[in-house]
């Protein structure tokens, strides 16, 4: 054992340390820097005593000695200078920066007078990009240090106290070589220690340093799953110039054949791209437009592979581009090999203009559904999607007017076709009245034509409307009441605010025309005071009404509740569009709400629902509630949508559904965290499911380190659902990252 001085105090190591020292050493240099010297010949000069012999041309210098050229800078308590030959020889507490902020310490140095090559030592380097690097023996030549029987890590090498403690990874080798031009770290005969335990041989291998280093691999990743067996992928990355970077990534299965994935990356003045693709060959199952019947046995040998490319470019400081092509060969390659589990993959082009009250967009885009059971020729291609916006002040009644173009074009395979433009203006007046209500004023004027042909390709009948060309008005005018009420209580604020909205609107033909983005319509707190409560603009909600509601809030230190609940009564006696299930389609609406509290930042819940009017069962409810703190945290959502709605329309199909989630920290770097997905839905909420009401989704379970300079973790997950050669079964997987090692 072996003292170590840390800050004045005799600390005693708490294990035999390795001959080259990790740490700096901690007694400070005092003297006063060097002044900069005027030309590279000269050697700026800073010292408490010194001594010149004339006669054999020696300087010695003592007490906090500090020389500089050429953007070296050498520290030392000792330096002596042969002049005759420019050896310069420093000891005790010596340190040497270069000019790329590279410190090297030891015992006793050995430079030239030009401080860029010597030899130490014992010797420590700290450098500037991150890690460090130490060995019983070093030199430096030419810019290059070559280290021997040496040690890196990335890792701190001081525990939260400051005291010392060993690095949770580190590299040893016979030789290191780093280059800090290529910013590269080269090794021979080397392994890696992982927690004190040798891990990995590595006879010939090199990393870059820090964040942004050079090509080379990076850490590879290991899994096992039941649809490819056992696989192994190892990235290359190559930095092809400061802006633009390449990975290669060949993926190893045991159960099928390999797959190559690479990734482009480039970022320029005006903006940045990137694409990605992933290419194999193997076998498939055809799922197409029919969930049930394929098996293995009915696969089919192909190329298989994913596309997905995006980026954007600043053109000016309003004009603005972006595009996205996402596109894969087949229904199943994403969750087979497990890239994603999205169902639609959208690809996207556009550009846009935001100025200071005015907008201008023109996008087009098109969707790959990768839905069992979905056509592709029923799914819509939009171009182009044209849309523009102008505000201004009213000069004659007052507050703000905005005018609206739209048009967009809709085209199917193999399905209905859909054209339409309008122009509207809506105006808003925001006021104040004496007693402190907030009182808004709102005008809406628009016009629409609509075309339309293979209407009758349209499976929902209310959503196909009459073909060839329709034209609609649409008028309507609201008033909005709302009138808080502010106080001290409970030791804090509270505001309660009831609100009243009065909308009038005459009556459309909303039936006759085409409907393609208004079709998911559910009363909920969001919608309730809108004035149009479709989300699109192919329907509008044309009844005169009355929404009532009651706002409440309360802010003490620390914790938070705000709550909203109303209802909507129709004033005429017309027959509405929005069918059974959305909460509208009576006289009188359902009852929604929301309810949203928080405490510090270790609960946050919110809650919303709706409540049917005539009985009060619960219609929707859905919570998602946080427990904890961001290292130990449950997480729990729960959705049940009830709506007692009549089969055969898309956007209204009833489900229940159960998402756990939670973390543990159960040590300073180590955690456990676990999550699951449930299927409730049974015949209450759907009455043709056959489910039995517990239907498991995914489950989740693993186990993870992670400090300044490791992450690592082991994950098992097991799906439940099979989608064609996607099956369902167990998965494992291996992560591990090493930082300030380039990866």
């Amino acid at each position: 054992m072996r003292a170590v001085l840390l800050g004045g105090v005799a600390l005693v190591a708490c294990q035999p340390a390795l001959a080259q020292q990790l740490n700096e050493p901690q007694t400070p240099i005092s003297a006063p820097d060097a002044p900069m010297p005027s030309s590279e010949d000269q050697i700026g000069f800073a010292a408490d005593t010194l001594e010149y012999n004339s006669e054999t041309e020696m300087v010695t210098a003592s007490g906090n000695v500090q020389l500089l050229r050429e953007g070296n800078r050498l520290r030392a308590d000792k330096v002596v200078w042969d002049r005759n030959s420019g050896k310069v020889e420093a000891q005790g507490n010596v340190s040497v920066t270069d000019p790329d902020g590279n410190v090297a310490y030891g015992d006793r140095f050995d430079v030239t007078d030009s401080l860029k090559d010597g030899a130490v030592d014992n010797m420590l380097l700290v450098l500037q990009s991150g890690g460090r690097l130490a060995a019983v023996k070093g030199t430096r030549t030419n810019g290059v240090y070559t280290l021997e029987r040496a040690a890196y890590t990335g890792c701190s090498v001081e525990d939260s106290e400051g005291c010392p403690k060993e690095p949770t990874w580190q590299i040893n080798a016979v030789r290191v070589v780093y280059d800090p031009t290529r910013e590269r770290v080269t090794y021979r005969n080397a392994n890696i220690e992982l927690f004190g335990l040798p891990l990995i041989p590595l006879p010939g291998f090199s990393h870059p340093v820090g964040d942004n280093g050079g090509s080379g691999l990076l850490v590879p990743n290991l899994r096992y799953d039941r649809n490819n067996g056992f696989e192994v992928a190892l990235p290359y990355y190559f930095k092809l110039a400061p802006n633009r970077d390449l990975t290669i990534t060949p993926h190893v299965y045991t159960d099928t054949l390999p797959m190559l994935e690479t990734n482009f990356r480039h970022l320029y003045d005006r903006g940045a791209y990137q694409i990605t693709g992933y290419v194999t060959h193997g076998r498939r199952v055809a799922t197409g437009e029919s969930p049930v019947g394929t098996t293995i046995a009915d696969s089919e040998k192909d190329i298989r592979g994913y596309l997905d490319a995006s980026g954007a470019m600043q053109l000016s400081p309003e004009w603005s581009l972006d595009g996205s092509i996402r596109v894969a060969t087949d229904r199943t390659f994403l969750r087979r090999y497990d890239i994603s589990r999205e169902d639609r993959l959208r690809s996207t082009i556009g550009a846009q203009r935001i100025g200071e009250n005015s907008y201008f967009s023109i996008r087009g885009w098109a969707v790959q559904t990768l839905r069992p059971g979905d056509s592709q020729g029923q799914t819509p291609i939009a171009l182009p999607v044209i849309d523009y916006r102008l505000r201004m002040k009213d000069p004659l009644l007052g507050g703000v007017l905005q005018l609206q173009a739209n048009t967009l074009a809709i085209t199917r395979t193999a399905g209905q076709d859909t054209q339409r433009a309008f122009a509207g203006a809506e105006w808003n007046l925001r006021t104040l009245t004496g007693l402190g209500q907030e009182v808004t004023f709102t005008g809406y004027l628009r016009g629409d034509v609509y075309h339309s042909s293979d209407n009758a390709l349209t499976s929902v009948a209310s959503y196909a409307g009459d073909p060839g060309w329709q034209a609609r008005g649409i008028a309507a005018a609201a008033v909005d009441m709302r009138w808080p009420f502010v106080g001290e209580a409970f030791g804090g604020v509270q505001r309660i605010a009831p609100r009243v909205q009065i909308v009038a609107s005459p009556h459309l033909a909303n039936l006759s025309l085409p409907n393609e983005d208004a079709r998911a319509v559910d009363l909920e707190d969001s919608n309730l005071f809108a004035l149009n409560r479709f989300a699109g603009y192919d329907r509008f909600e044309d009844s005169s009404r009355i929404t009532y509601g009651l706002e409440y809030g309360l802010d003490l230190p620390n914790f938070s509740l705000s709550a909203i609940i109303g209802q909507s009564y129709r004033l005429d006696r017309q027959e509405s569009i929005l069918p059974d299930g959305t909460g509208l389609s009576d006289r009188t609406s359902d009852i929604v709400g929301r309810t949203t509290v928080r405490y510090k930042d270790f609960v946050s819940l919110i809650h919303r629902y709706r409540l049917d009017k005539d009985n009060l069962s619960v219609r929707r409810n859905e919570i998602d509630a946080t427990v904890g703190s961001k290292k130990t945290y449950a997480m729990v959502g729960y959705l049940r949508l009830n709506r007692n709605a009549l089969t055969g329309l898309e956007d209204l199909q009833d489900r229940e559904e159960l998402r756990l989630g939670a973390r543990v920290q159960f040590a300073r770097f180590w955690s456990v965290f676990g999550s699951t997905v449930v299927d409730l839905t049974d015949a209450k909420e759907d009455p043709v499911s056959v489910s039995d009401g517990y239907e498991p989704v995914r489950h989740r379970l693993g186990i993870a380190y992670e400090d300044d300079c490791l992450t690592l973790g082991f994950t098992w997950r097991r799906d439940y659902q099979t989608n064609g050669d996607a099956r369902k079964g167990n998965g494992f997987q291996l992560r591990l990252a090493f930082r300030n090692i380039g990866i």
